[in-house]
């Protein structure tokens, strides 16, 4: 399977934290240090719009995050909302990750280990969720449905048995818990506002049963149906090339 890439620039970016070492191990990615640095050219499936909608962190976090929801409007709105009255389009990818980074470092932050509905979750668990959110948020779907961006952090359960030497059973346990296990409604509550930071809303390439099909973060308006029948397509050569990594 050939990529369609149209842009070619190292990607580079001084993360606030190290990567784990083992995205080393996936094609067009490395760790050094604090750098992230990503080669479009091998690390993506496709990459025909690298251009991004974000919103400030900052004013995320200030004026969204303390945000509630009222009989007369959802959170779901105000989000949309304030996309429309704050976003920007970015070309940077090195901003996207920046703004991902700090997106995802607040959703899966340590102090949830000490919730005993989350005692399944370790260490190592938020690890796993913040630096595939982080690279996931490369992706890109269109208004109209269609994939512009796709890499193997979406696929994110079959990167993970590369990146942090899962077995099968541990990724399934990993996609069961991106899916549905960690959000009960104050954190899929945080989820919808936090992710105001990218743009859009998390959608899930799963129907249903957790797949391996990872997720998006898509613009609101964009046409699901579409994107979930090209998702479908894809979805076997992607996690297929995803696992090609494995030793």
């Amino acid at each position: 399977m050939s990529a369609t890439v149209i842009d070619q620039k190292l990607i580079e970016v001084e993360m606030p934290i190290a990567f784990t070492a083992g995205w080393n191990q996936v094609a067009g990615v490395s760790v050094t240090g604090n750098l992230l640095a990503i080669n479009p050219g091998e690390f993506f499936f496709r990459y025909t719009n690298p251009s991004w909608l974000l919103c400030d962190w900052g004013r995320v976090a200030a004026e969204l995050l303390p945000a509630v929801e009222s009989d007369e409007i959802t959170i779901e709105q105000m989000v949309c909302d304030f996309v429309k009255a704050n976003g920007r389009t970015s070309t940077d990818p090195a901003e996207v990750l920046a703004t991902a980074h700090s997106v995802y470092a607040h959703m899966y932050r340590p102090e949830h280990l000490d919730n005993p509905e989350l005692d399944f979750a370790t260490p190592k668990t938020l690890t796993m969720l913040r630096e595939l959110g982080t690279l996931m948020a490369l992706n890109r779907v269109e208004m109209d449905g269609t994939i512009s961006n796709a890499s193997p952090a979406w696929m994110l359960c079959a990167t993970a048995r590369v990146v942090y030497d899962l077995d099968e059973s541990e990724a399934q346990v990993l996609d069961e818990l991106y899916h549905g296990t960690w959000f009960n409604e104050s954190r899929r509550r945080e989820s919808v506002l936090a992710h105001a930071a990218l743009g859009g809303r998390l959608v899930h390439g799963c129907q249903g049963t957790p797949n391996m099909s990872g997720g998006c973060v898509v613009p609101f308006g964009a046409d699901i149906d579409r994107f979930r029948k090209e998702l479908s397509a894809m979805r076997g050569p992607w996690i297929e090339r995803s696992l090609g990594d494995l030793a």
